[in-house]
């Protein structure tokens, strides 16, 4: 493929996580005014907010497997077409059944775009796979920072709310016309180059062979860091603001600029990482380093609630857990199954989703009791991280097994 072919290509499929970044954000920026349409409070807006997890369950795992067979274009149209009609279809509807409707298509665009997206990008840049799949976490991030100044503009200048939505709907409309031409990685030539490159061995010592009982192990491993990661940096994007105001005693407006100071630490937390794993750090090193930090920065948030404190670490914190370690866990994983990438990305993003179900049932709980205990949960989480992390890099060590990222091999901690 033509190297301006692949920038085309690569570029259309990080706007369509810009898109997906306002798309998160999207109903709880215009709770008041959907409230008022649906006639319900806030936790109404709520709960269809909730229903974005359930649409990303009932698909991940079988649209990652398909894009296998299928192939990674397929399924990003299908994303895109998905949220073309979430962005629609919720201005228009009147009812909070309806809008539970297009918030379950949206938590699907969510998994068809996954399930295409990063084993494409993986097959687009064998070379520098990591750094790649990162720098999705910065577009997302770019547009979770993006809406709420559109939004606030719209209120200022008393236009539609629905115009974030319009917006939304039309771009993709175009991404999606930009789309039809753009090329992507033939799968089955793909595998063969990578069997060509596998010499003759015996299979009781095939450290390739797909099933064998290491790499499986591994895979349990990187799905469980999966729920980890997500849940770390979900409960500090949830509960940042509540626990300044609760526990360090901030007023409203400094308890909010520590998540502003949070998302501008993971957007350069991403570009960050995305340069040292390309360059000086293993992926499997990086995710080391990367939970090890969280889980020191926690465990200060945790022991001296301050406001000094409260800031270093929001803007640490968002380096760390938010700037990509997820997508790092995923393209190890991915390494160690390479003809298998779609149905991986599916095993993994299903177990981040039970974690954004499971959490707020969770930090639910502990808030009844105290908020300040949230923080000493996430603490824990993330010491589960480093668990996982180094048994990665002890199974991996010990059984020799070859996780084929190029980059992996090129570079050095």
């Amino acid at each position: 493929m033509l190297k301006k072919e692949r920038v085309k290509t690569t570029c259309s499929l990080y706007f369509n996580y810009f898109i997906h970044g306002i798309g998160i954000v999207i109903l709880a920026q215009n709770m008041t005014f959907l409230g008022k349409q649906w006639g319900v409070g806030n936790d109404g807006v709520s709960y269809i907010i909730s229903s974005l997890g359930i649409g990303r369950l009932l698909v991940l795992y079988v649209s990652g497997d398909l894009s296998d067979k299928l192939g990674r274009k397929l399924f990003i149209n299908i994303g895109i077409i998905t949220y073309l009609l979430f962005f629609t279809g919720i201005i228009v509807s009147r009812s909070i059944y309806t809008a539970y409707f297009f918030g379950v298509l949206a938590g699907m665009a969510n998994s068809f775009l996954d399930s295409g997206t990063y084993p494409a990008l993986m097959e687009l840049y064998p070379e520098n796979k990591a750094s790649f799949s990162i720098l999705i976490k910065a577009f997302a991030s770019i547009g979770e920072l993006v809406l709420p100044i559109f939004v606030a503009l719209l209120e200022k200048f008393s236009f539609w709310y629905g115009w974030s939505f319009i917006f939304c709907a039309l771009t993709l409309l175009i991404n999606l016309i930009f789309m039809k031409n753009r090329q992507f990685p033939n799968i089955e030539k793909e595998e063969q180059v990578e069997k060509s490159k596998i010499k003759y061995v015996d299979p009781k010592k095939d450290k390739h062979k797909i099933n064998s009982p290491t790499k499986i192990i591994l895979g349990v491993i990187l799905t469980v860091f999966g729920y980890i990661s997500m849940a770390t940096f979900y409960i500090i994007s949830q509960w940042l603001t509540q626990y300044g105001i609760s526990v360090v005693d901030l007023n409203i407006v400094h308890a909010r600029m520590l998540v502003s100071i949070y998302s501008i630490g993971s957007i350069l937390g991403v570009i960050l990482t995305a340069v040292l794993v390309n360059r000086w750090v293993k992926p499997i090193w990086f995710m080391f380093f990367d939970t090890v930090i969280s889980f020191l920065t926690l465990l200060i948030m945790s022991m001296f609630p301050n406001h000094i404190v409260m800031i270093c670490g929001s803007f640490i914190i968002g380096c760390s857990a938010a700037s990509g370690v997820m997508q790092i866990g995923l393209t190890i994983m991915s390494d160690i199954f390479p003809n298998f990438r779609g149905r991986v990305t599916g095993i993994y993003y299903t177990a981040s989703a039970l974690a954004s179900f499971s959490i707020p049932v969770i930090t639910g709980m502990l808030a009844k009791t105290s908020i300040h205990y949230i923080m000493w949960f996430d603490t824990l989480l993330s010491l589960g991280g480093i668990v996982c992390s180094v048994l990665v890099i002890l199974i991996s060590n010990s059984h020799n097994v070859d996780v084929k990222s190029d980059v992996i091999n090129k570079t050095s901690v």
